[in-house]
């Protein structure tokens, strides 16, 4: 859980109800962590609602119904709620590293935020809140969001004719 951050989330959770929004978690992970996010929820259960399991039905609606999904992992070798959240239109906020980097547009298809931090991430969280605020923005950056391509088409037809090219060679 270290690596996803969550730590992140449960330190900026405060600043982000104090601002109107709420937070949704789920999955299972550290039992430490898993009793921080519940001690969270027993302070605000009007604002944070968690969780301790997992269901992919579960988290695609939450995914559907979210307005941004958070992603404040230290290190994300790939990663794929990112595409999930973006597919959905819940515009992600992650920390620029790796396959997040990869995939979120900054202020086109979701948030970036630079250092693996609590100010670094709210940072993130006040420019998606800003601009959830700018409707006619929100919206495009969702449909931007929405009609990206992560299918392997593109790259399989490229291998595909790499390999043709070397077997005939």
């Amino acid at each position: 859980m270290h690596q996803k951050g969550v730590d992140l989330v449960l330190s900026a959770a405060d600043a982000i109800v104090s601002a109107g929004g709420q937070i949704v978690v789920t999955g299972r992970g550290e039992p430490e962590i898993e009793e921080a996010l519940l001690a969270a929820h027993r302070r605000q259960p009007d604002a944070i609602g968690v969780a301790i399991r997992f269901n992919d039905g579960e988290a695609r609606r939450i995914f559907a119904g979210s307005d941004f999904t958070l992603m404040p992992s230290r290190y994300e070798p790939c990663g794929l709620s990112q595409m999930y959240a973006q597919r959905f239109g819940s515009l992600p906020i992650g920390h620029q590293t790796g396959g997040l980097a990869e995939t979120i547009v900054d202020g086109e298809t979701g948030f970036l935020f630079t250092k693996p931090s609590t100010e670094s991430f709210l940072g993130g969280i006040c420019r998606a809140f800003a601009t959830y605020g700018a409707k006619d923005r929100l919206n495009s950056m969702r449909r931007r969001a929405m009609s990206k391509s992560f299918s392997w088409s593109v790259s399989a037809a490229c291998y595909g004719a790499l390999y043709r090219k070397t077997v005939s060679a």
